[in-house]
């Protein structure tokens, strides 16, 4: 007898479809997976055989063959048991019913419990693209699957549920559809927390609205983690579209909550200094998304910076620029999306107080150029905002007055957000940050003042390219901020302010 049951798999972020065909005939008992699957598939024979003695039914004494199709693409994982488990059932005459407009994706564990599987969102994504009618999913992942409209979507908590299904004893109820909350926000944390540091207040304000990356330098204890931490307090709310890439990523990861399966807040990643580069940009034998994936439409923030190991660090020259990164493996390539904002804090020096006010530096001139060489020239080039963060003062950390609090600076970032949808309205530019330098000469219009400016700031400091371009798009966002629709002098001015320290801290003129 011969059977087909439609199921799921996915490499990296791209699912596919895959038919589970089955046959049975006469001859030695045998139960044999082709199609190029791995150990992990193979091994499901096991599991199934077991499943079915727990639903007391026999394994056919036949061979039976199953056919993974298309034979030339590497099937992995335990997400096609419940699929060839259900086409066991279709031979041995249990399901009798069209079930061609259905799939099937899940683990089976020996006592035929159906388990948790990595990776639904896409998957099931692509089965309401392929008109596929109904799904079946582990019940552990209905509610993730039900955020995709259109499609109905069954959760199975062990397959015996699936023998009662299609045998009418007690049939399966769909799962209710998601429905997309408004963000709520029930942030612990606060700026209304932070005492003082007006100017880094402002500077991370003007990164929230316009999407740039920010370089926090200051001695120990001045703030600096503070206040990267609240920098996702002020970000503006993330669009539906926004909030399903960044869930397909945190799905194949299998870090979605189970009771708010689509993101809705924006993400905060923060890795410890040691990771690796594969932690970092992503890798594995099946490449697996990284921090910098994980942080796609959100935040990651690389505290102490420079103890980072160099060679990590320069991975993330070439994603800051593409907004995705491209793993290649083996058994194949994979593409991750990353459009992130990179935040990231240092001490100016191995003891931290180079250049302070008031605390002598220990360390000698060759220790410090060492340290800070540790971030190299193109990398820094790539920060839109450079901020110092001077010690707090004393009338400042005791002063009972009352800070402004993230929910009023939220306010004016979203406000200065909905300019720059409205301006890049039709394109898949979200903010400042990402226009395209063929837009920049349309969307930055300079006055003559302002473009006087930026011409003898650009001769004198010797700036780059790149440079230039990120001195525009922070004019741009403050300008915005201020209710201007072209870019004047002070708009420059204060943009530039933003790329000073470089020349203070790399161009080994200050003293300790």
């Amino acid at each position: 007898m011969f059977a087909k049951v439609r199921s799921l798999g996915l490499f990296g972020l791209n699912a596919f479809s895959v038919d589970v065909e089955i046959e049975t005939s006469k001859g030695t008992p045998a139960f044999e997976i082709v199609g190029l699957a791995d150990i992990v598939v193979k091994e499901s024979r096991e599991r199934i055989r077991s499943a079915l003695r727990s639903n007391g039914t026999a394994f056919p004494l036949a061979k039976v063959i199953v056919n993974l199709a298309p034979a030339d693409t590497k099937k992995s994982g335990s997400v096609h048991d419940l699929a060839i488990f259900v086409a066991l059932l279709c031979v041995t005459g249990q399901i009798n019913e069209d079930i061609s407009k259905s799939a099937f994706i899940g683990e089976v564990s020996l006592n035929g419990d159906v388990r948790h599987i990595n990776g639904v969102l896409p998957m099931v994504m692509l089965a309401k693209n392929e008109g596929f009618e109904s799904v079946f999913v582990p019940a552990d992942n209905a509610y993730e699957a039900s955020v995709v409209d259109g499609i109905t979507v069954y959760g199975v908590e062990n397959t015996a549920d699936i023998v009662k299904h299609f045998g009418r004893e007690a049939v399966l109820l769909p799962q209710r559809p998601y429905v997309v909350k408004p963000e709520e926000r029930f942030d612990v944390i606060d700026f209304a927390e932070v005492k003082g540091q007006h100017a880094a207040k402002k500077a991370l304000e003007y990164a929230a609205a316009g999407g740039h990356n920010v370089l926090m330098i200051g001695s120990p204890g001045s703030g600096k983690s503070m206040l990267a931490k609240r920098l996702t307090t002020i970000l503006p709310a993330m669009t539906f579209e926004e909030s399903i890439e960044t869930t397909n990523v945190h799905s194949v990861s299998g870090i979605v909550d189970k009771k708010t399966p689509l993101v809705t807040k924006r993400p905060f990643r923060s890795p410890h200094h040691t990771i690796s580069a594969a932690g970092l940009a992503g890798g594995g034998t099946i490449p697996r998304p990284g921090e910098i994936s994980l942080a796609h439409n959100g935040l990651l923030f690389l505290d102490e910076l420079a103890e980072f190991d160099r060679r990590t660090l320069e991975i993330l020259r070439q994603p800051l620029e593409d907004q995705q990164v491209t793993i290649s493996r083996a058994a194949g390539t994979i593409t991750y999306p990353c459009s992130f904002m990179l935040v990231a804090a240092m001490n100016p020096c191995p003891c931290g107080y180079y250049g302070h006010p008031a605390r002598k530096c220990i360390c000698g001139q060759g220790q410090v150029a060492k340290y800070l060489s540790k971030i190299s020239g193109p990398l820094l080039d790539r920060f839109d905002i450079h901020v110092e963060v001077p010690p707090v003062e004393f009338d400042n950390i005791s002063s009972t007055a009352k800070e402004e609090s993230s929910e009023a600076i939220r306010e004016r970032v979203q406000a200065a957000r909905e300019v720059q949808n409205k301006r890049f309205k039709g394109t898949n530019i979200t903010c400042n940050a990402k226009i395209t330098p063929e837009l920049l000469p349309e969307v930055c219009i300079m006055t003559d003042r302002a473009r006087e400016t930026l011409k003898n700031v650009f001769e004198k400091m010797g700036l780059s390219a790149r440079a230039y371009d990120r001195i525009l798009k922070v004019a741009r966002t403050i300008a915005d901020m201020n209710g201007s629709e072209v870019i004047d002098k002070p708009h420059i001015a204060q943009a530039v302010q933003f790329r000073s320290l470089d020349r203070k801290y790399w161009s080994g003129k200050a003293e300790p």
